[in-house]
């Protein structure tokens, strides 16, 4: 462990991934934000970080922290492969500074609540027209505009209004909140892939991302279940209603395992094997729907006769779905996670790897989160020099 600054990051040349010739100013904080920016980042964009003076992102001193350093892994995570500086955005001149960036810039991320931007000086309209390409993605708790736009934009209130909540958890419980940042980093996703369209447009424009309607669109035909049908969807613990069995079972050393029957040829197959292929009463999904708990008993019975290994052995002969629920020492050290390397080790912490391979162009993870304002120096020198201004793209 050393106190001693690290030199400046180096830009991002075409061997760092496919975005290497994108610049893009992430002024945004937390998860969502940080997260579309940190996507772009992962296959070669030019990400300069923007953090207020003081105690900086909020990832730095959120959740558990390495031993090693002292930098809390949320941040070593959402920072990677990121450029860091510091400006006070309330300082006339930091944010001159901001503005400079922004000329030339592809893209600027920011979550602030709607109205802030403009307040700051800093509206949509006067940036792309000093900047015809830019592309300004804004992400926020409920969108630019209605009614609950100026309300805090916290991932918990779109998992209950999304209807997510609701569904989630046993029939007699209460709903459940996902026990991980769901919403913000489905958020990051389609941020990051809004940003790319238009990017592709060619035309300088706002991207107007929000937590509620990103999580909303994971919840499938349920909105059209209701408007349809008038029928809403209910808590089925690991169930789901249009597939019988499904869940998550208990084997005979403790162990739990994961079932699914989506595709019929699959459950009919697993029916075969729980004794009940015979019953005519649980032919094609309606009948297996109808007799969900007679259905679901069984399958529980059958695992609990059985180890996990023999569970996965006799499904896998069977060539039907399950898998085990692990943890993530049990994923780490599974062979299959192995041989594809999904953890890798950034700058000396594990984590995850990119999220998606190109065979051609695949993207590069460079360093994790830096300290605060290490590349500032650099950054202000740059302006000096600044690369030349694109030319507008004709779409």
């Amino acid at each position: 462990m050393t106190n001693e600054p690290l030199p400046p990051a180096p830009r991002p040349t075409a061997a760092d991934g496919p975005l290497h010739d994108l610049q893009v100013i992430d002024i945004s904080t937390v998860v969502a934000g940080p997260g579309c920016a940190r996507y772009l980042a992962d296959f070669g964009a030019d990400v300069i970080k923007v953090e207020r003076p003081g105690a900086g992102d909020t990832t730095r001193s959120m959740g558990w922290v390495d031993p090693a350093d002292d930098v809390t892994l949320w941040w070593k995570l959402i920072g990677r492969n990121k450029r860091t500086v510091v400006l006070d955005l309330k300082a006339p001149a930091d944010l001159a500074v901001l503005r400079q960036l922004l000329t030339t810039a592809d893209v600027l991320v920011e979550n602030f609540r709607p109205g802030t931007l403009e307040r700051l000086g800093l509206a949509p309209d006067d940036l792309i027209a000093a900047n015809p390409r830019l592309v300004i993605t804004r992400v926020s708790g409920f969108g630019q505009d209605g009614p609950y736009a100026d309300r805090p934009g916290f991932a918990t209130l779109a998992e209950a209004m999304s209807g997510f909540a609701a569904i989630n958890g046993e029939p007699d419980g209460a709903p459940l909140l996902p026990p991980i940042a769901l919403t913000d980093e489905v958020t990051a996703l389609v941020a990051a892939f809004a940003t790319m369209v238009a990017l592709h447009s060619g035309v300088g424009q706002v991207v107007d991302v929000n937590l509620l309607e990103s999580l909303f669109q994971l919840m499938g035909p349920l909105m059209s279940l209701w408007e349809t049908r008038g029928e809403l969807q209910p808590r089925l613990g690991s169930g789901i209603p249009y597939s019988v069995p499904r869940g998550t079972y208990r084997c005979a050393d403790g162990a739990w395992v994961a079932i699914s029957t989506s595709a019929e040829s699959v459950a009919l197959r697993v029916m075969a094997l729980i004794g009940l292929g015979d019953d005519d009463r649980f032919a094609g999904f309606p009948g297996r729907i109808e007799h969900r708990e007679e259905i679901d008993a069984r399958m529980a019975q059958w695992c609990a006769a059985r180890p996990l290994a023999g569970v996965l052995a006799t499904f896998e002969a069977a060539q039907a779905a399950a898998a085990p629920v692990y943890t993530m020492d049990q994923l780490a050290a599974d062979p299959h996670a192995v041989a594809r390397g999904i953890v890798v080790d950034v700058g000396g912490t594990k984590m995850q790897g990119l999220v998606a391979r190109l065979s051609k162009t695949p993207g590069k993870l460079r360093w994790p989160g830096r300290p605060q304002g290490a590349d500032t120096a650099q950054v202000r020198a740059d302006l000096a020099d600044p690369p030349r201004p694109k030319p507008p793209k004709l779409s």
